[in-house]
């Protein structure tokens, strides 16, 4: 029953991961070709020449997860609990702008958040900004792209864990004369603590590894790692480089996961899960 997955993963994962770690190892240039020299030290000088995109990429995607984790988990808490049987209308409320593509979307908030848009140019207008204010080209600008853009991979994990909380079980908690906040801390979140790991996973992962907020919504002072990988491999046509650098975001990743996930207790949240 599991080959067909297993094939899958071997053709369309682990395959191209291989062909990768090949090419990261490999010199030479696009006119003239690359060939097999197993040079370990393009590693170290990607890893010396773009530090600094690689950890303002890391400390991006850890800003948008924070974000969409105190935005998303009320949003969830609320569908969860409060919507009633109106919960599919407001989850496919959620969900109905990203119906549209990725781009246009963070293109649309290039309008939005211009030095004259609909938002700065009224407040300007009435004097309440200064004239030189300006939020694109900066970090508010890209984590707030990376937030809106990656939002529902934090409700929707959050909202399927509350979703499957016994009411029993909060009815038990008020019956023993618990208020609602401590209920809250001492119920409702460890019991949704799998779909908060879930959801910083499923948010933390792409959004560091992000290229499209940055480079619409951000500026030279912005650039991610994604965007140096991109221009690497379409632009420089420095294949080596951009696998190696590939390569190293993967490594910072699973890094920062799993020192996450030793930091939360994995044991821990799988406990709570399986209650």
């Amino acid at each position: 029953m599991v080959l067909p997955g297993w094939l899958w993963l071997a053709a369309f994962f682990v395959a191209p991961v291989l062909v990768m770690v090949s090419l990261s190892l490999q010199t030479g240039d696009f006119i003239d070709g690359f060939r097999q020299t197993f040079h370990f030290s393009t590693y170290a000088d990607v890893v010396r020449t773009y530090h600094v995109q690689l950890v303002r990429s890391l400390l991006y995607g850890a800003a948008a997860t924070v974000a969409c984790a105190l935005v998303g988990y009320p949003v969830a808490y609320w569908i969860a609990f409060r919507a009633g049987r109106h919960k599919s209308v407001f989850l496919f409320l959620l969900l109905l702008p990203f119906f549209v593509s990725f781009v246009i979307r963070t293109q649309s908030w290039n309008v939005v958040l211009a030095d004259n848009g609909v938002v700065l140019g009224p407040l300007k207008h009435l004097g309440l900004l200064p004239e030189g204010f300006h939020l694109l080209a900066t970090p508010y600008a890209v984590i707030g792209g990376l937030t809106y853009n990656f939002l529902p991979f934090m409700v929707l994990p959050v909202y399927v864990a509350l979703e499957r909380v016994d009411p029993k079980v909060i009815e038990a908690s008020t019956d023993l004369y618990a208020s609602r906040a401590a209920t809250f801390w001492r119920v409702v979140l460890p019991l949704s603590l799998p779909g908060l790991f879930a959801g910083v996973l499923l948010t933390f992962v792409p959004a560091s590894a992000d290229y499209v907020n940055a480079g619409i919504l951000g500026g030279p002072s912005t650039t991610m790692i994604g965007n140096i990988i991109q221009t690497e491999y379409f632009t420089n046509l420095d294949y080596p480089a951009a696998a190696a650098l590939s390569f190293v975001l993967m490594g910072a990743l699973l890094l920062a996961v799993f020192t996450y996930a030793r930091a939360l207790g994995t044991d821990d949240v799988l406990e709570a899960a399986a209650r």
